[in-house]
């Protein structure tokens, strides 16, 4: 059965793969699904640290600031 999702293709180093491999043995995974679960980490880190760095440059001194109340009218 076809699936809906795209596919890629990715070369790992033979070290890499094997630890792939060792992880999806220990988890009773697929290889696949550890690759996909891994990569879902790396984007919510990469968004977190984004999202941080917004924040920080938020939180600027003068940064102008809003009340509560006001933003919720």
């Amino acid at each position: 059965m076809p699936t809906k999702n795209p596919r890629i293709n990715i070369t790992l180093e033979e070290s890499i793969a094997g630890l792939l491999a060792q992880l999806a043995k220990q988890e009773h995974k697929s290889i696949s699904n550890i690759a996909k679960e891994l990569v879902l980490e790396a984007l919510e880190r990469r968004e977190d640290m984004a999202l941080s760095a917004l924040a920080e440059a938020r939180d600027a001194v003068k940064a102008k600031r809003i009340k509560h109340e006001d933003v919720w009218k």
